[in-house]
């Protein structure tokens, strides 16, 4: 049943398209974020659909879109640089068959994040881009949220649409989505006209936060934790009661604790002291290995250059009674142990120059939606009131991003490529439509103003 549902949606998702060729961009996020194709055993389980609805969503702005508003932003010539940076270590990897199948899908999320700046001519597009994230997002959270409530959670075990841990799938990648996606959804909640404002609509959405706060659980990941406590420290901004929010997010964690199972506070206590716990252990020495393979190979290795590596990995147990502990430290010897790390992956995968463009769209975008939300902070007209939220949103989901991608290997995380893409789209929208003031000469006479774009 889920098969013919999901199939019939998606293929009704694509016909729609040739009516408004739009839509075909929307399919494209939606297909590429949830992968109906492998939730699916039958026909789209057998068709390239991601590619499919990239080539009709960029086939339809060529054709029929209109391009008069259409503007090239820096840091979409950026990642013009990365994406051919990217292409040219490919073919000189040491793993050159590992570094192809990963590129079979970088290329498309840097693809994709400069080609949808493009199509962002106005509020509706936005409203559209950002809503079909966080529903698609969304489906995903809510059928984890569930089963973490229902008690079917665990390290490596929470199930949801897809068994193995393909695109955000994967446990702390999954965490990680899911809380910076939080501010998006009370952007949409607050600011969109796809839907009448009302109760319900904050009433779902907060139900939807509660499911991306139960994924961390759910999923047992510290990435996840970490996230959540950096993600209430940088709603303080935006709130205007600050101590009360703070007293009511340490009340909730405290009613919290003792409902939370008891394999998911043993694994959270592993944070104090990583060299008790062999995975955080297998970390270090892997980032450690990056540092002197960077040396040696400063443009990169390609893609799953980690294969290489053989690492030594301490990790100290404590045996004995309480009250008289010995600390004894055991090596492990592993092999090709990826990088679990962003920043390490760039570096270790596309050398200094790889990572240092990397790092530059990264923190341009902060900078962006920074300036963003301070030039539109105060603007209130119902036609611009929702530009500084959003570069809000999305400078915060940025951020939580960030921390996330110091454990764990998103360097060309898609969904992030997604936001990036609307930063692009965001800036560039704001600057076109901001007319420019003309600073008042005494005894001139008044001039006609141009809306600059």
């Amino acid at each position: 049943m889920l098969d013919l549902a999901i199939t019939a949606f998606t293929l009704a998702f694509l016909t729609l398209g040739f009516r408004r060729p739009f839509l075909w961009v929307l399919a494209y996020l939606y297909i590429d974020i949830l992968t109906p194709q492998k939730i699916s055993w039958s026909l789209l389980a057998a068709l390239p659909i991601s590619l499919i609805a990239f080539l009709l969503a960029f086939g339809g702005w060529l054709v029929l879109d209109d391009k008069r508003d259409t503007r090239f932003t820096l840091r979409q010539a950026l990642i013009v640089a990365l994406l051919a940076y990217c292409g040219i270590t490919t073919t000189i990897a040491e793993f050159p068959v590992e570094a192809a199948e990963k590129w079979s899908w970088v290329w498309k999320a840097l693809l994709f994040a400069i080609f949808l700046p493009l199509t962002l001519r106005t509020r509706l597009r936005f409203e559209a881009v950002v809503t079909t994230i966080v529903l698609t997002v969304g489906a995903i959270l809510i059928t984890g949220g569930i089963k973490t409530a229902a008690g079917g959670g665990g390290y490596g075990t929470l199930r949801t649409f897809v068994p193995d841990n393909a695109g955000i799938y994967e446990g702390s990648t999954l965490s990680t989505v899911a809380i910076m996606i939080i501010p998006l959804i009370w952007w949409v909640a607050r600011h969109t006209t796809l839907f009448p404002k009302g109760k319900l609509v904050t009433l779902f959405a907060a139900a939807l936060t509660f499911a991306a706060l139960l994924i961390p659980i759910g999923t047992q990941t510290r990435t996840g934790l970490l996230c959540i406590a950096l993600l209430v420290v940088l709603s303080l901004r935006a709130v205007r009661h600050r101590f009360l929010y703070l007293g009511a997010a340490g009340a909730l964690v405290l009613a919290a604790i003792p409902f939370l199972p008891e394999s998911y506070t043993k694994r959270m206590s592993t944070i104090e002291n990583h060299q008790s716990d062999q995975s955080a252990s297998t970390r270090v020495a892997v980032w450690l290995w990056t540092l002197d393979y960077v040396r040696d190979h400063p443009f990169g290795g390609g893609f799953d250059a980690y294969r290489g590596n053989s690492l030594l990995v301490p990790t100290v147990k404590e045996i004995g009674p309480k009250n008289n502990v010995t600390l004894v430290t055991e090596y492990h010897v592993e092999k090709g142990r990826a990088y679990h790390s962003a920043y390490f992956e760039m570096l270790g995968e596309q050398g200094y120059f790889g990572f240092a463009l990397w790092a530059w769209i990264q923190l341009l975008g902060v900078w962006q939606m920074e300036r963003l939300r301070r030039r539109w902070r105060d603007r209130k007209a119902p036609d611009t009131a929702w530009i500084a939220p959003l570069a809000n949103a999305l400078q915060i989901s940025q951020i939580v991003y960030f921390l996330g991608a110091v454990f764990i290997g998103v360097a060309f995380q898609p969904v992030m490529f997604m936001i990036i893409g609307l930063q692009c789209g965001l800036w560039s929208y704001a600057r076109r439509i901001e007319a420019p003031v003309a600073t008042p000469v005494i005894g001139a006479r008044p001039q006609l103003q141009v809306t600059a774009g």
